[in-house]
C-alpha cells in the first residue's frame, strides 16, 4: 500500500497549487478594473487588442501552475537528475486556456458549473502528469491515456472559446499554432522515449493555424469551428505516432487518421 502511495503527489502540495490557481480565477469575478486597449497604427494597418483583468489573471494563473508543477514534480522519487520540463507544458497550457472560457461565462450557476469543471480538469492534469514521471507506475497507462484525451478536449474548448469571443484573425492564428504545436509535442513525447518531435509539432501547428485562418470568415458556430480544427490535430498526431513510433507503413498509417478527420468534419457539418 505504501508503495502505491509513492506514485501520487503530496496531497498538501496539490491542494495548495489547486487553491492558488482557482483563487486567481475567482478574483476576476470579484475585482472590477477598467479595460485598456493596446493599439498600434501604421500606414494601411491598425492593430488593437483589449487588455483586461481576465487576461492578466490568466497569465498569472499559468505562471502559478508552472512554478507549482515544478515544485510538485521535484518531489517525485523517480525524477532524480532528469529534467521535468515536459511535465510542466500541459499543466501550464491548461491553466492558461481555461481562463478564457471562464471569462466568457455569465455570472451565476453557469459560471460556478464551469468553475468546478475547470477544477476537475486541473486536478486530472496535475495528477496525471505527476504519475507519468515514472513509467513503471501501476496507473501509468491510464494516466497517459487520460492526458491525451484531456489535451484534445482542451484544444476543442479553446477553439470553441476563441470562436465564441469573436477573436480577430491576428489573435486566432498564433494561438492555434502555439496550442496545437505544444499539445501535439506533449502527446508524441508520451510514447515513453526521450525524443522530441519538433518538426512534426511545428508542422501540425501550421496546418491547424492555416485551417483556422481559412475558416475564420465562414459562418460556422463555435462547435463547428472547434471540430473542424481539432480533427486535423488528432489525425496528424495519430499519423506521426504511427509512422515514427510504431513504424507502420505510410499506406496503413493514413487509414486511421483519415477516418478520424472525416468523422470530425462530418460532425462539424451536422452540429449547430
Amino acid at each position: 500500500m505504501q508503495e502505491n502511495r509513492s506514485y501520487l503527489p503530496n496531497a498538501d502540495r496539490v491542494g495548495i497549487l489547486i487553491a492558488s490557481v482557482l483563487l486567481t480565477y475567482a478574483l476576476t469575478r470579484i475585482v472590477q478594473s477598467p479595460r485598456f486597449t493596446l493599439s498600434l497604427s501604421l500606414p494601411g494597418f491598425y492593430f488593437a487588442y483589449p487588455l483586461t483583468l481576465s487576461t492578466a489573471m490568466s497569465i498569472l494563473a499559468a505562471a502559478l501552475a508552472f512554478t507549482g508543477m515544478d515544485w510538485l514534480t521535484r518531489g517525485h522519487p523517480a525524477l532524480g537528475a532528469k529534467t521535468n520540463i515536459e511535465h510542466l507544458l500541459l499543466p501550464t497550457l491548461t491553466t492558461l486556456i481555461l481562463g478564457g472560457p471562464l471569462s466568457l461565462l455569465p455570472d451565476g450557476l453557469i459560471w460556478w458549473a464551469g468553475f468546478l469543471f475547470g477544477a476537475f480538469i486541473l486536478i486530472g492534469v496535475y495528477l496525471a502528469e505527476y504519475i507519468t514521471i515514472d513509467p513503471s507506475a501501476p496507473t501509468y497507462a491510464f494516466a497517459r491515456a487520460g492526458l491525451t484525451a484531456l489535451a484534445y478536449a482542451l484544444f476543442l474548448i479553446m477553439a470553441m472559446a476563441l470562436r465564441f469571443s469573436g477573436a480577430r484573425m491576428f489573435v486566432l492564428v498564433p494561438i492555434l499554432f502555439l496550442a496545437a504545436g505544444l499539445i501535439s509535442l506533449r502527446i508524441l513525447h508520451l510514447d515513453g522515449t526521450d525524443r522530441w518531435d519538433f518538426p512534426w509539432a511545428a508542422g501540425i501547428g501550421i496546418v491547424c493555424a492555416q485551417i483556422g485562418a481559412g475558416l475564420h470568415y465562414w459562418p460556422l458556430t463555435p462547435i463547428q469551428f472547434s471540430l473542424a480544427v481539432t480533427g486535423p490535430l488528432y489525425a496528424l498526431t495519430m499519423l506521426s505516432a504511427g509512422i515514427t513510433t510504431e513504424n507502420i507503413p505510410l499506406r496503413r498509417a493514413v487509414v486511421g487518421p483519415l477516418i478520424v478527420l472525416g468523422a470530425a468534419w462530418i460532425s462539424a457539418i451536422f452540429f449547430k
